[in-house]
């Protein structure tokens, strides 16, 4: 499985956390341990490669975004932690 994230997934001290951060964590919870690729750039920024693989994937350029084993896309934090549940 691929998670894709901006930057990484460090810590934000601010309300509510880092998004991939937050879906790397829930994933890690539930015993995964997905590879991690970095997209870099803002969300509609098509010129880092990451970002365009995303938005083939989803229709946005958007991160965190999870693809399993079979292909399955899941995208969004809230999405990609209610999975790992």
């Amino acid at each position: 499985m691929r998670l894709y994230v901006c930057y990484g997934t460090f810590d934000l001290r601010r309300e509510g956390g880092h998004p991939c951060r937050n879906a790397h964590e829930a994933l890690l919870a539930a015993g995964h341990r997905p590879e991690v690729v970095r997209t870099y750039g803002c969300v509609a920024n098509a010129a880092f490669k990451g970002r365009r693989e995303v938005k083939r994937l989803t229709g946005n350029h958007e991160v965190p975004t999870l693809v399993l084993d079979d292909g399955t896309v899941i995208d969004g934090s809230a999405q990609i932690i209610a999975w790992a549940r």
